[in-house]
């Protein structure tokens, strides 16, 4: 048992217990470490001016002799340094080759492309270029938008800084291996991995984070009350807006098969922790709409440290991965001290916020089965902007088809009741319903009369109910679309 985490920021060694602990990433380098070039704006992980990026070893580092470390953009504010154990922390202040002083070349470009006004979005601009170039060599346009889709500036509409982007593309960069000494940081990383660590507070707090599974339903079997982080992209804002009063927690980043994720037979076995940035990955060529909406329900820095588990158990009804996972008919692993169990999604919800899971489990794996072939999959998510906004209206269909006639069908809604919807009803009126504009315009009769939307800042009860009524007309008229492509 280790009293302290182990984390390196710019290549230097840092043990952290006690208080500091406890702190936001973003608090402790600025507070602790006067690294004051990672900014503090919104605290929510909006506009990541507080950008840093996370390195980690992979997974089968034991395999890999370079031990190269894996780096991640991350918002700093809303990540707590007991969940960065193993880390290595890459602020704006270790871009560049300080020892040279020579800047990176994403900083060169954005001087020299008049990147910067205010400058106080800059740094964390920079950390994200950064980021991308450690990722990738050549980033299209379209992949400089979408990477920095996490950055917001009010100054220079963002056309400098794409130029910048492109321009550092042309100039290439070293990478971050080659700068730091990434051997030894390995070597003293993986001979404490094993190690679960408790840390206590002056002012009362507590954490376990241990590295098995069977040590952590152990633990929360004898503290119910434990607060359960794993992204914490939720749970850290609650902590900066004063709305978190936890004491103590359970901290599940260290339990390596929460983080798997495969290819199983015909499903994606996901473990609870796996990122959205791997699930997307995994998506790709399998279910292209959902990861078509993976990438635009939150910024890459979101992405990178929050987990469908985490998205599952928060038990939004307007969450934009549920929809999808209702249809598909997910089977969700909880496993408490007494064993496992598996729960179709379509049966946790009880009510709002409401769900079966026993005190004492965990939701641990995510099983989606693979879509059979020629099933017709569309999902759908509105919202007042496009990028990393909350959803007005989510929805799911599929359907498998007898030449015109539907065969079988699957719906279900969010942001229409206090929990995802799955509209039955309206599946059992399309059996062997003949495929066309008036059998949708009746099923729309059928699916309002399913669900029970409210007001409210997002979205009227009305604008809700013609939603879903629109939704099911736009199914039919995209697939007659692609009929005639």
């Amino acid at each position: 048992m280790r009293d302290h985490i182990l984390l390196f920021v710019n290549g230097t060694e840092h043990q952290v217990s006690g208080t500091d602990a406890f702190l936001t990433l973003s608090d402790f380098l600025r507070l602790r470490l006067g690294k004051c070039g990672t900014k503090i704006v919104c605290s929510e992980g909006d506009c990541g001016s507080c950008s840093v990026l996370s390195g980690r070893l992979p997974q089968s580092s034991s395999q890999n002799s370079a031990n190269q470390f894996e780096y991640r953009v991350i918002d700093s504010c809303i990540r707590f340094v007991f969940q960065l154990d193993g880390c290595h922390i890459v602020t704006v202040e270790g871009i560049g080759d300080s020892k040279n002083d020579q800047l990176h070349p994403v900083q060169q470009s954005m001087i020299d492309c008049h990147g910067s006004q205010c400058g106080f979005c800059t740094p964390g601009f920079v950390v994200a270029m950064a980021g991308l170039l450690e990722n990738e060599n050549s980033p299209t346009e379209d992949e400089w938008r979408r990477g920095l889709s996490g950055n917001l500036c009010r100054c220079t509409g963002y056309a400098p800084i794409v130029a910048a982007g492109l321009a550092a593309s042309k100039v290439g960069c070293e990478k971050l291996a080659a700068r730091f000494d990434e051997t030894a940081m390995a070597e003293s990383i993986t001979s404490k991995s094993s190690d679960s660590i408790k840390l206590d507070s002056a002012d009362g707090q507590s954490v376990f984070s241990p590295t098995c599974l069977a040590d952590a339903t152990e633990f929360l079997a004898a503290h119910p009350d434990a607060k359960i982080v794993a992204g914490a992209t939720d749970v850290g804002v609650q902590f900066n807006k004063g709305r978190c009063e936890a004491t103590r927690w359970l901290n599940l980043n260290r339990i390596a098969e929460l983080s798997r994720v495969s290819i199983e037979e015909n499903e994606i076995v996901a473990g609870a922790n796996t990122t959205w940035s791997e699930i997307e990955t995994v998506c790709e060529g399998r279910f292209d709409s959902f990861k078509k909406i993976i990438s635009i329900f939150g910024s890459p820095q979101i992405r990178n440290v929050g987990t469908i588990g985490g998205n599952i158990i928060n038990a939004s009804p307007i969450a934009d991965s549920l929809p999808f996972l209702f249809v598909c008919d997910a089977i969700l692993e909880l496993t408490g001290s007494d064993g496992t169990r598996q729960v179709n999604i379509n049966d946790f919800y009880q009510d709002y916020k409401q769900f079966d899971l026993q005190p004492g489990e965990l939701l641990t794996k995510i099983r989606i089965p693979l879509l059979p072939p020629n099933r017709k999959l569309e999902l759908y998510k509105v919202s007042r902007r496009l990028d990393m906004d909350i959803s007005t209206f989510t929805g799911a269909i599929w359907m498998d088809f007898d030449g015109n006639q539907i065969a079988e069908a699957g719906i279900a809604l969010g942001a229409v009741g206090p929990v995802v919807l799955r509209l039955r009803k309206t599946e059992e009126f399309f059996r062997g319903q003949t495929f066309s504009e008036s059998t949708m315009q009746q099923a729309g009769d059928i699916a309002v009369s399913e669900i029970t939307p409210i007001s409210d800042v997002r979205g009227s009860k009305d604008f809700r109910l013609q939603l879903t009524r629109n939704i099911l007309l736009k199914f039919f008229h995209q697939s007659q679309q692609e009929a005639l492509a």
